[in-house]
């Protein structure tokens, strides 16, 4: 029979600040259970809310942030390295503008940034295991994304070349995690080289199938570039180890599409939305989870053009506990179904 999903759960990253009650993982958790909420996923590059260092290095710290979110009768459900995942592979068109995802210390310096971002991923891996966790959220970085569109003519080879790289550098990572029991679900997401199902079959492929090489669904982006996101659950749900419950909608027009002319967000003919101010089927997409037993999380992460992020997380846990599906032991007809047959029975039924 199909399994209930987890939730409501919430994404804290967007929240974290310097004042209460957002400025540490307690206050911030006593906030999350009166909303309704009965999980957090936990931004690891935000020290108001962790020390990732500290959980990788000791269980009992880990076990203390657990007792936090109990007390206030949550759990955790993921540890997310969202920023540093995007730092392992980096494009030198990009490379001063992802200098503030990293400490001062190694801005300027790419070699440098990489070596901190990939340990830092390494305690994540470490630090989910303290916590009992078998899933973990990221980003893939990019190196050929700048590439995307393929004019001028892409220079033979590059995207081969881009996702060999890619896999080369993310492998010993996900051999950590694997190590350590835990999944990753890297976020298909424009913007990283693994951005729909094509590039992660590249790059599942140029890790020869990792298992732990997974997915966190998050089925906006694939609103804003017209991807079929329910079809994407039965091709992938195998790979699907965590889930980002966040709305869209796309509006082209005579002027705007897929690529939204440079606009700031509330001007893009695809923008992000608060949960039911979109176009997502939610009630399609948490249908057809519960019937290929995705058994995690149900996670909030708020983004909004429009709707302020108070409002956004108020109404975020009721929308999600109302589209949980509590699934059935048994089928609506077994009423009717008489007391089972025996082979006897059965053929001569048949005639035979």
């Amino acid at each position: 029979m199909p399994t209930t999903i987890k939730g409501p759960a919430i994404f804290l990253a967007q929240f974290a600040g310097d004042k209460a009650p957002f400025n540490s993982f307690d206050s911030i958790c006593k906030w999350a259970a009166g909303l309704g909420y009965k999980g957090v996923q936990v931004p690891t590059w935000d020290a108001r809310l962790i020390d990732l260092k500290k959980a990788s290095e000791s269980k009992t710290y880990c076990d203390e942030l657990k007792g936090t979110a109990a007390n206030h009768g949550l759990e955790i459900t993921e540890l997310s390295t969202h920023l540093q995942g995007h730092l392992v592979a980096v494009n030198p068109a990009y490379t001063e503008v992802l200098d503030g995802f990293a400490p001062k210390e190694v801005h300027g310096n790419a070699s440098a940034r990489q070596a901190w971002a990939v340990e830092q991923v390494m305690m994540g891996a470490t630090a989910s295991k303290n916590l009992g966790l078998h899933s973990h959220v990221s980003f893939t970085g990019a190196l050929v994304w700048p590439y995307l569109y393929p004019w001028p003519p892409r220079s033979p080879g590059i995207i081969e070349e881009g996702f060999t790289e890619l896999a080369k550098r993310w492998l010993p990572l996900l051999n950590k995690f694997d190590e350590c029991g835990v999944d990753v679900g890297f976020e298909i997401h424009p913007g990283e080289d693994v951005m729909d199902g094509i590039t992660f079959e590249m790059f599942l492929e140029k890790l020869k199938g990792h298992k732990r090489c997974q997915i966190n669904y998050d089925p906006s982006h694939f609103v804003l570039q017209q991807l079929n996101y329910l079809d994407f659950i039965d091709i992938y749900h195998e790979r699907i180890c965590a889930f980002h419950v966040k709305d869209a909608e796309f509006n082209p027009t005579g002027r705007q599409g897929v690529y939204s002319g440079f606009q700031n967000w509330t001007q893009r003919a695809g923008r992000f939305r608060s949960l039911g101010d979109g176009q997502v089927d939610f009630s399609a997409i948490f249908s057809k989870l519960s019937e290929y037993d995705y058994d995690s999380w149900a996670v909030l992460e708020w983004e909004c053009c429009l709707k302020s992020s108070d409002q956004g997380a108020a109404e975020g846990a009721p929308f999600i506990q109302g589209h949980i599906i509590q699934t059935t032991g048994k089928a609506f007809d077994d009423f009717a179904a008489g007391e089972g047959a025996n082979k006897a029975q059965i053929k001569r039924m048949l005639g035979i």
